[in-house]
């Protein structure tokens, strides 16, 4: 069997914790903030854990992480 590749993308935006779960950034946290409440971007600056349903497919993404 080939070594699998990493996907690039996936790389640059997940990390594994040491308990084999996988963090992600909070989306609309780029742009147009002045019309989002402080209390929404605050929120928006903690990183969260990928959902059950979405974790094989990031998974199989980051295969050697």
């Amino acid at each position: 069997m080939p070594k699998l590749k990493t996907h690039t993308g996936a790389k640059k935006r997940f990390k594994v914790t040491g308990g084999g779960k996988i963090k992600r950034r909070k989306a609309y946290k780029s742009h147009l903030l002045t019309g989002k409440s402080a209390k929404r971007t605050r929120a928006l600056r903690t990183a969260t854990l990928v959902s059950d349903s979405e974790y094989d497919k990031i998974k199989k993404l980051l295969p050697y992480k």
